[in-house]
C-alpha cells in the first residue's frame, strides 16, 4: 500500500508555478524597459554653464537691471518737470488774472513808447502818468515801469543817434539833452553809454 502512495512534488516544482513565474518575469521585464525608455526620453542632458558665460550673464542681467533703472528715473524726472512747467504756467495765468486791466494797459504802452520813440525809465513814467499824456495812477505807472523788458542804455544809444543824425548835435549837447529834467530823463552812466557808443 505504501508503494502506492506517490510522493508529492513541491509546488515550485509544478508546471503550473513555473508558467506564473515565467509570465511574472517576462512582465517585469518588460516593465522595466519601458521606464528605461521613458527615462532616456524625458531626460535632457544637463549642459553645465562655463565661467564666462556665467559672467557674461550676470553682466547682461546687471545692465538690464540698470538700464531699466534708468528708464525709470527718467520718467520721473520727466513727470515731474511736467508737473512743474504746468503749475508754474497755472501760477502765471492766476497771476496774469488777478492784474487789472489799466495796469496791463500802462505796460503796453509802455513798451509803445520805448519801442518807437527810445525813452528813458523816467521819461516813460512820467508820460504814462502825466495829466497831458496818458494819466494812468501811479501805480499802474510803477507796474508798467516794474515789468518792461527793456534796455535803458540801447535806448539811450538810439535816442543819441538820433539826435546826432537829425540835428548834427555835438557829443556833450546830446549828453546834456539825454540827462536833461527838460529833456530825455536819462541816468548819467546810460548817457555816458550813448554818447560812448555814437
Amino acid at each position: 500500500m505504501s508503494e502506492k502512495i506517490k510522493a508529492k512534488k513541491p509546488f515550485y516544482k509544478r508546471w503550473w508555478f513555473i508558467v506564473i513565474a515565467v509570465i511574472v518575469i517576462i512582465g517585469a521585464i518588460g516593465s522595466m524597459g519601458e521606464e528605461d525608455a521613458d527615462k532616456v526620453e524625458t531626460t535632457s542632458p544637463v549642459v553645465e554653464e562655463t565661467a564666462d558665460e556665467k559672467a557674461a550673464r550676470e553682466t547682461k542681467e546687471t545692465e538690464d537691471k540698470v538700464a531699466t533703472e534708468q528708464k525709470a528715473l527718467e520718467e520721473a524726472a520727466a513727470k515731474a518737470e511736467e508737473e512743474k512747467v504746468a503749475q508754474e504756467e497755472a501760477e502765471a495765468k492766476a497771476k496774469e488774472e488777478s492784474i487789472p486791466r489799466e495796469h496791463k494797459s500802462a505796460l503796453k504802452k509802455a513798451e509803445s513808447y520805448v519801442e518807437t520813440m527810445y525813452m528813458s525809465k523816467a521819461g516813460v513814467y512820467d508820460q504814462l502818468t502825466s495829466e497831458y499824456g496818458e494819466g494812468f495812477p501811479p501805480e499802474a505807472a510803477q507796474y508798467a515801469i516794474d515789468n518792461i523788458e527793456a534796455d535803458w542804455k540801447e535806448s539811450a544809444l538810439k535816442k543819441a543817434q538820433t539826435y546826432a543824425e537829425t540835428m548834427d548835435m555835438s557829443d556833450a549837447a546830446i549828453y546834456d539833452q539825454l540827462i536833461s529834467e527838460h529833456g530825455e530823463k536819462f541816468t548819467p552812466e546810460e548817457a555816458q553809454y550813448a554818447v560812448d557808443n555814437l
